[in-house]
């Protein structure tokens, strides 16, 4: 009796160890393939960005140069666009201009994010959404007839306001999913005790919705930084920004290839700098509106 119990014990545990056996090697080969591809992905990703450190640290004569990596390295190169080439202005510009947007987009996307999703307003969501849709350059024509006839071309608020059309339909689209998401439960009771539809949103929705308001927050901002269409032509001498003053570097005699990267890192570090301490806010964000309660 005692061997035939301590056979049927045996069994099931040679059953695990066969479907062990037969599904290891796919789930192995599964977990190749998987980190091949994030390493194919990885290097395409990088290596432009890799590139570009380097180009900026060489001449003109060595970026033509078929050998990458052996050339002797000169600051040259930042030391020109951070001193001659004003582009020290040039940032302070684009802090600007992305700060005041994000904030006021902020100021008007939230309670339109809390509307659409407490009211089930997709349309009007779904309206907001199309201009994201829209090319901006279809818009640039009568932006620039009505910014010139009132006198705003080359100044920072027609360029706040363009940025703000760009940033709100994105807040709007993470923060109407966002709220939708959040339990209901504290706005019911915070009603109760007697506060407002307004005063519930102010002290206890927006309270509990900040990894929301950072993650739209953060990439408003990114958004606004690396803009460069609207800039290009809307900016003045006194307000241009980073992403235009790359033309500087871009002429009928040539292209200045060092000083253009050298640029381009100056542009690309912050926003990188940025992404990376707050991916997490930025994931956490994205998701938490994922699942209802």
């Amino acid at each position: 009796m005692i061997d035939v119990i301590n056979s049927a014990a045996q069994k099931p545990s040679v059953g695990v160890a066969q479907v062990i056996r037969r599904t290891s090697p796919r789930k192995r080969l599964l977990g190749w393939i998987r980190a091949v591809a994030i390493i194919v992905v990885t290097l395409v990703m990088v290596f432009p960005l890799f590139w570009m450190l380097l180009a900026s640290f060489k001449q003109n004569v060595d970026i033509t140069n078929p050998d990458v990596f052996f050339f002797a390295p000169t600051v040259q190169n930042y030391i020109n666009v951070l001193f001659a080439n004003n582009f020290l202005r040039y940032g302070f510009n684009s802090l600007v201009i992305a700060a005041a947007a994000t904030l006021i987009a902020l100021i008007i996307g939230l309670p339109a994010a809390y509307a659409v999703s407490k009211y089930k307003m997709k349309s009007v969501s779904g309206f907001i959404l199309l201009a994201r849709v829209i090319p901006g350059i279809s818009l640039l024509i009568p932006w620039y007839y009505i910014f010139a006839q009132i006198g705003l071309v080359g100044s920072f608020r027609a360029l706040i306001i363009t940025h703000i059309f760009v940033s709100l339909p994105l807040i709007v689209a993470i923060m109407s999913s966002f709220f939708e998401g959040m339990s209901t439960e504290l706005e019911e009771a915070g009603q109760i005790d007697g506060l407002t539809v307004a005063g519930t949103f102010l002290r206890i929705t927006l309270r509990l919705a900040i990894p929301g308001v950072a993650t739209s927050a953060i990439l408003s901002f990114i958004f606004s930084w690396n803009n460069f269409l609207f800039a290009l032509i809307l900016s003045g001498k006194n307000t241009t920004t980073l992403p235009a003053a790359l033309y500087q570097f871009i002429s009928y005699l040539g292209v200045d290839w060092g000083g253009l990267m050298a640029a381009s890192v100056v542009i690309t570090v912050p926003v990188m700098i940025v992404t990376i301490f707050l991916q997490k806010y930025i994931v956490a964000g994205l998701t938490a509106g994922a699942t209802k309660g």
